[in-house]
């Protein structure tokens, strides 16, 4: 059916962004009898943390609808927060409260008139929102030799060819879709390319907690007059569908966050208030929160190399991840057996690992590359997080995380994985193959 004549161009032919639509694919497939390892939708494994969960009981009465930019004592929280993480001078008045960083990403994009400067892979919904509100996009493609990010000389390339243009270049690290991260140097240099031309960094942060060995590092301390640091609760809080996300900005772009709470003042109005409350207690810290973080990097910082080992030895090619949950595999010496079987592209790959195995995956298309790159993404998540970090909390804090330790609490996950390989080592014997290594369970995705 072609869509309606009134249809606004900007949003014809759009889908459900990729995340989305493989969990609600996958959910709908388990419902109809099938065993999935679903390893698509990035939704942390791990409970909220019970200081959080504690204060949200607290205030589950609140009513009210609270500031457009957010609850004071949140906005100071998270100034105190990025403050004691990053070194960055701000305060309450600097920040911004959403119902999640994704519909900040929106007004921001919306507010701010610019070219959007992707580095793919990218998440997959940069480009869409851009597409919505009918913005130029510019996809930087980063190398593998240096491991899938934005380089200081690509970024001072695509300024160059037109330095007085407004631009938005958006960096996420540790990565989604990729693991990896950037170093303090990495980071440097492209604040000095940044700087040079007036450009408008977003510095997606999402991840940044989930730093295996809690070392994030941000581009505002290099470029702080001309970074926005986004964050929230969802990674590394595990709070995804508590939807809070924050802006907090520079002081000279407060006329920015002003033009956002104003059009968020005639949409989406305030943040749902019992979990403003509930974050200012997430955002404030604690050893509790600490212990919890300790714990969650531990387990997945494990589970990441030990994926990306397996993975190796099939003969794929991939990043040793750096944090978050993710492993964007390169299968491009299997190129030709994908051909032998009618496979030509990376989306087609994804497709026909989902209908004869049950692993679901994301294709390296969602991410911004290109079809016959053979990439793909893997999400580290379809485990029972609570149980794994109940199990840790008996191990002294420095005890390695074993291979016998994941294989008890992390079995989905490497069942997967697993999977995956045996689909690729055997062509037509899939059956067999998941009898060999065994069905994974349904998991927490």
């Amino acid at each position: 059916m072609s869509p309606p004549e009134h249809l606004n161009l900007n949003v014809r032919g759009l889908g459900l962004s990729a995340t989305v639509a493989i969990n609600e694919r996958s959910l709908d497939l388990i419902q109809a009898g099938r065993t999935m390892a679903r390893m698509g939708l990035g939704q942390s494994p791990f409970p909220v943390p019970a200081p959080v969960v504690e204060e949200l009981r607290a205030n589950a009465s609140r009513k009210e609808y609270l500031p457009v930019r957010g609850l004071l004592e949140l906005r100071s929280a998270v100034a105190d927060y990025h403050r004691r993480r990053a070194g960055m001078v701000s305060s309450a008045d600097d920040v911004l409260v959403g119902p999640g960083s994704k519909e900040l990403m929106f007004l921001l994009q919306l507010c701010y008139y610019g070219e959007l400067v992707i580095p793919t892979p990218a998440w997959v919904s940069y480009a869409p929102q851009a597409q919505v509100i009918g913005r130029r996009v510019s996809l930087v493609p980063c190398a593998k030799s240096n491991g899938w990010k934005l380089a200081d000389d690509d970024l001072e390339r695509l300024c160059r060819r037109d330095p007085k243009r407004p631009r938005i270049v958006v960096l996420n690290y540790p990565s989604n879709p990729t693991g990896g991260t950037y170093t303090a140097e990495e980071l440097a240099r492209l604040a000095e390319v940044a700087r040079r031309y007036g450009v408008l960094v977003l510095s997606d942060e999402i991840y940044g907690e989930l730093h295996f060995r809690g070392e994030h590092v941000s581009i505002a301390r290099f470029y702080p007059e001309g970074t926005l640091v986004s964050g929230g609760l969802s990674k590394w809080c595990g709070a995804g569908g508590w939807r809070l996300g924050t802006f907090t900005f520079p002081r000279d772009k407060r006329w920015l966050l002003e033009a956002m709470a104003a059009v968020a003042s005639e949409t989406y109005t305030s943040t749902s208030a019992p979990i403003q409350y509930a974050a200012v207690r997430a955002f404030r810290g604690g050893m509790q929160i600490e212990r919890y973080l300790w714990n969650a990097r531990r387990i997945l910082a494990a589970l990441g190399s030990t994926c990306a080992d397996m993975l190796r030895a099939a003969g794929a090619d991939v990043l040793e991840p750096a944090g978050a949950f993710y492993l964007f595999p390169d299968f491009g010496s299997h190129a030709a057996l994908f051909r032998r079987r009618g496979i030509h592209r990376s989306s087609q790959l994804c497709e026909r690992l989902l209908e004869e195995t049950g692993v679901a995956v994301l294709s390296g298309e969602d991410f911004g590359r290109p079809g016959d790159e053979w990439t793909m993404r893997l999400a580290l998540v379809d485990f029972d997080g609570a149980r794994a970090l109940a199990a840790l909390e008996t191990r002294p804090a420095d005890e390695p995380v074993s291979i016998n330790y994941l294989e008890a609490h992390c079995l989905p996950v490497l069942e997967g994985t697993r999977r995956l390989i045996a689909w690729l080592h055997a062509p037509g014997a899939t059956s067999a193959a998941q009898q060999e290594v065994g069905e994974p369970s349904e998991g927490v995705a």
